[in-house]
Order: structure tokens, then C-alpha cells, then sequence
């Protein structure tokens, strides 16, 4: 276990001299002050692919970017941090009062955060190069809550989801079979790993993937999929955590897809 974590501190500490500073976006939604820290692509002639990274509840956007870093992993991508409103936990006795996160079930809190997401994009497309058919979403914890939220209610943006340390939660109807890539800590003790298996046999059953996996690399494992929508985990032995090991897989598995027109 010691020898996964300090490989994975390594290869974060070597971006650390590549880390490029965001472009702060704010906007109003329902008369709501919201933001965004967005990473520019490389290069703006052609279109760019955008990865959406989520924070967890009591996180915030600009550690979200320090932790994940996908803007230096992926530099060609159009990369963009939100930055969550004061909301409840799935877990208040773990986790008393409120704390910046994401709404968790569909219609909660006014859908600020689907709202959210539906302007941040709408302004993005305004000011930058965006490839329809690549968008993304990442996110840890709550965040990947609401990722797993993103791909009930809004299937036909996405090209594949990359939700950590998250369940899919009984009010989300997914009914559009997409590429998930899911990471989980067998120690996890917030989001009990047990939890996450059945989300992960869950997006399998209805991405209509093999029941047995094959190894893609340490701690990965490939269910392909009859309908083009393979399901990869990515298991770690540690507990409720954003390994950054994670991180290059993450890219890697959404360069492999793309939405069909």
C-alpha cells in the first residue's frame, strides 16, 4: 500500500512545475451569484474537448484543480473546476450542517446545479471552441454523485462520465447506456466500498457489459460492453480519497470516447 501512494505522490509531484493558472468565470443563475475556475485549451483553432471535475462536499473549486489536475494532464482540453453552493450531506450525522457541494437528487434545491451546469456551458461554447461531441464529467465524493446525477439528466451532453467515491441514489433514472469510468477505496468508510460495487454492477447491467473484467493496469479492471459503453474500475486500497494515480487513467479513458453525432 505504501509503494501505490508514493508512486501516485510522484507522479503529482512531477506536474507540479507545469500548473497553469484558471480563468475565473462568474455568472447569475435564478439571481444566485455562481463560479467557475476554467481552464483555457492550448491551442483555441480547432475544438477542444471539456472535462467538468466536480468537487466533494466541503471542498472547493480551486482545490479541486490543485488535486486533480486534469488541466496539465490534459492540456489540449478545455478544463473547468465549479465551485458548489452551502448544501446538506447524504450523511448529516456524519456530516452536520451545511457545506459547499452539490445538489443530490433530481429537482433538489430548485435544480440550482443543474441550472448551473446547463449556463456555465451555454457561456463556454460563447467563448471557446468546444467539441459537442467530447464533453466530460469527473467528480469525487458528492461530486460524483452528481456526476452519476449529470448522466441521468443530462445523457445526451456527455460522451462519458468518471465518477469516484460516489453511488448512483434511487430517484436517478438512467436509461442511456454511456462509458463510466468509477474509482473506490476498498477502505472507504463514508461511501462504503460495498456501495459502490453495486453502483459499478449497476452501470454494468445497464451498459450491457461482461460480468467478468479483464486487467487494464494496476488496480484497473475493463468490462467490455455489446452496446459501446465499456465500464472500467479503478480499485484502490485506501479509504475515502482522490488517489492521483487516478488521474492519468481518467484522461486516457475519456480520449478513447467520443458521442456520436
Amino acid at each position: 500500500m505504501k509503494l501505490f501512494f508514493l508512486l501516485a505522490l510522484l507522479a503529482a509531484q512531477s506536474r507540479v512545475a507545469l500548473a497553469r493558472e484558471p480563468v475565473p468565470m462568474n455568472l447569475t443563475v435564478d439571481g444566485v451569484a455562481r463560479e467557475a475556475l476554467v481552464f483555457p485549451p492550448t491551442n483555441l483553432a480547432t475544438k477542444a474537448p471539456v472535462v467538468f471535475a466536480f468537487h466533494g462536499h466541503g471542498g472547493n473549486a480551486q482545490l479541486c484543480a490543485q488535486g486533480m489536475d486534469f488541466q496539465d494532464e490534459w492540456p489540449e482540453a478545455l478544463v473547468v473546476y465549479m465551485q458548489g453552493l452551502p448544501t446538506p450531506s447524504l450523511r448529516q450525522a456524519a456530516e452536520p450542517g451545511l457545506r459547499p457541494g452539490w445538489q443530490h437528487h433530481p429537482g433538489e434545491l430548485g435544480d440550482r446545479d443543474l441550472k448551473f451546469f446547463d449556463a456555465l456551458l451555454a457561456t463556454l461554447r460563447q467563448k471557446y471552441p468546444v467539441d459537442d461531441r467530447r464533453i466530460y464529467a469527473t467528480g469525487f465524493s458528492n461530486g460524483g454523485h452528481f456526476s452519476y446525477l449529470l448522466w441521468s439528466k443530462r445523457p445526451q451532453v456527455f460522451a462519458a462520465f468518471a465518477p469516484g467515491a460516489g453511488i448512483i441514489l434511487s430517484t436517478f433514472q438512467l436509461s442511456e447506456p454511456k462509458p463510466v469510468l468509477h474509482y473506490a477505496g476498498r477502505a472507504d468508510r463514508l461511501v462504503p466500498f460495498e456501495r459502490q460495487e453495486q453502483t459499478i454492477a449497476e452501470a454494468r447491467r445497464l451498459n450491457g457489459c461482461s460480468d467478468q473484467g479483464e486487467a487494464c493496469g494496476l488496480g484497473c479492471t475493463l468490462y467490455r460492453s455489446s452496446k459501446g459503453a465499456p465500464v472500467e474500475t479503478f480499485i484502490h486500497p485506501g479509504g475515502h480519497l482522490f488517489p492521483p494515480a487516478v488521474g492519468p487513467l481518467i484522461v486516457k479513458f475519456f480520449k478513447e470516447h467520443s458521442r456520436n453525432p
